[in-house]
């Protein structure tokens, strides 16, 4: 009998940023978000575990359900990603992310209010905001999602 291996990944959509000086998508920029600040491997080792558990549970259910003859969800894992999804974004709008030891936070794009728009790109200078959300297409993009497979 094989065995059942599960990947789960974090990442964005790659959506194109509205800067045509400096052409760039939300891939781009969380990997350099990633390489220089860590932020998902900080979300995930502050919630992995209530992930993991989600995840426990989607599973359990599928298979009482199958167990008991009952119809199931078609995504045992699919609560567990929406709430993977929901607390990442949480993470970084309610600056928990600098609060956790992140070197480098808060930046000082945020301390300075620093957010861009679209129209243009165009640098707009505000109050405080979180750090990590500039013109919120990182946040908005973040995805979470699973591969499963038999082995």
């Amino acid at each position: 009998m094989g065995a059942y291996l599960t990947t789960l990944h974090l990442g964005v959509l790659d959506q194109p940023y509205d800067n045509e000086k400096k052409p760039m998508t939300t891939y781009q920029v969380a990997e350099f978000l990633e390489e220089k600040y860590g932020i998902m491997q900080a979300w995930w080792d502050n919630h992995g575990e209530e992930v993991a558990e989600k995840m426990e549970v989607g599973v359990q259910s599928a298979i009482d359900a199958v167990m008991e003859n009952r119809r199931q969800a078609n995504d045992p894992f699919g609560s567990a990603m929406n709430f993977a999804e929901h607390s990442f974004k949480n993470f970084l709008s309610s600056m928990e992310a600098e609060r956790v030891g992140i070197p480098g936070t808060p930046t000082k794009a945020a301390l300075r209010g620093v957010r861009h728009r679209k129209e243009g790109y165009k640098a707009v200078i505000g109050p405080r905001r979180p750090s990590f959300i500039d013109s919120g297409m990182y946040e908005a993009n973040f995805q979470a999602w699973i591969d499963a497979w038999l082995k």
